[in-house]
């Protein structure tokens, strides 16, 4: 058998969610551009579970059905408070609190299309609650309810900070959230998909999901962006900070991507974005710094900034905790892992690669005393 490192270039399944051909990403055939540029994150999911953009009747349908499910159950955050709220990580809440709610789903179980689908909406709905109630009984207040006028991007604003945000942060949050609402078989997709095709129920899947995406190497990278800009502090310490780092063997989060050769298609919108929200903000100090880092780590490594880089500075000007962006991220790509896992019960097979051995060879066993 031969051996790929990482399933570099392996083609392990066939899909119609998204793909990306020639540094082209694309949902249901899409291009991103145009659907960052126009989509709102309802039609995104929409468009991602069913293959086609919403009629009017259908969008409002489902943007009714998530504003109706957003409730999570009270025994989850009464659980939360119970947490060792000082040293959790919200990735580890969010991964604890989702497999919770398969508990309370009378559903949880049932695996026919319709119940499936039933529980999608739920997780999509619930997982922004989750996010936002926990950093809120973190900070010794109580979760805030949804308000079912406002969109969901709106409504993840209001639920973490208790106003309604205005028209330039919803319109740059819903913009983020399309950005990641999916990516191929990325790693958390991935591990959806192999847990669902033994047949496993949907809230194991996303929970397995959120756990590949907790890692510095997928989901984890916008953090660790927002904790490298901070430790710059200002824009005119940027470049020798990164060669310093660089001469270090250190690895600069945020930059280069196995699958794009000319670039992430993602990262010009993220960072359009983030110079305009410094811009509001009045620190414009992190879209500098971060255009400086972009610069060197570009003109000496030959990278390209992805997706994570700029979302970074983004979420930061939003006023948002620098450890929420991870769980931000599985608020949006949890359409992704929804869809996919809806894909992969339609037409089933259990997925089990093999493994090139190269351990020791024709060992024998050693009584105790002769060891």
């Amino acid at each position: 058998m031969s051996t790929t490192r990482g399933l570099e270039g392996v083609v392990a399944t066939t899909s119609s969610v998204s793909s990306i051909i020639d540094d082209v990403l694309t949902y249901q055939g899409f291009d991103i551009d145009d659907l960052a540029d126009n989509a709102t994150f309802e039609e995104v999911i929409y468009l991602l579970w069913n293959g086609h953009l919403p009629k009017e009747n259908e969008l409002n349908e489902l943007t009714k059905d998530l504003a109706a499910n957003m409730d999570v159950p009270k025994e989850i955050f009464d659980f939360m408070k119970q947490y060792p709220i000082e040293k959790v990580h919200p990735m580890a809440a969010l991964r604890t609190a989702v497999s919770q709610l398969g508990l309370y789903d009378d559903e949880a179980d049932e695996m026919n299309e319709e119940a499936n689908k039933r529980k999608a909406v739920k997780i999509q709905a619930q997982i922004p609650a989750i996010v936002t109630g926990f950093s809120r009984i973190r900070e010794g207040k109580e979760p805030i309810a949804p308000k079912a006028d406002l969109g969901f991007a709106a409504n993840f604003l209001y639920m973490l900070n208790g106003e309604e945000p205005d028209e330039t942060s919803i319109t740059a949050f819903n913009k983020a959230l399309v950005l990641h609402a999916d990516h191929e078989l990325n790693a958390s997709t991935f591990t959806a998909r192999v847990c669902v095709a033994t047949l496993s129920d949907i809230y194991s899947g996303v929970t397995s999901a959120i756990g590949a995406l907790k890692g510095p190497l997928h989901g984890g990278a916008n953090e660790k962006v927002m904790a490298m800009l901070s430790e710059i502090g200002e824009p005119d310490k940027a470049e020798d900070y990164i060669k310093k780092a660089m001469a270090n063997k250190e690895k600069i989060m945020g930059f280069g991507h196995r699958v794009y050769k000319q670039g992430d298609p993602r990262a010009k919108h993220l960072r359009d974005m983030s110079e305009r929200l410094t811009k509001v903000t009045g620190e414009t100090k992190w879209y500098d710094m971060s255009l400086k880092v972009e610069e060197v780590v570009t003109n000496e490594k030959g990278l390209l900034p992805n997706v994570d880089f700029y979302s970074a500075s983004v979420y930061h000007s939003l006023g948002i905790d620098h450890d929420l962006f991870t769980p931000i991220f599985a608020t949006s790509r949890a359409s992704g892992w929804l869809a996919h896992i809806l894909e992969q019960y339609s037409d089933n097979r259990l997925i089990r690669p093999r493994a090139d051995y190269v351990g020791p060879d024709k060992q024998k066993y050693v009584p105790m005393d002769q060891r």
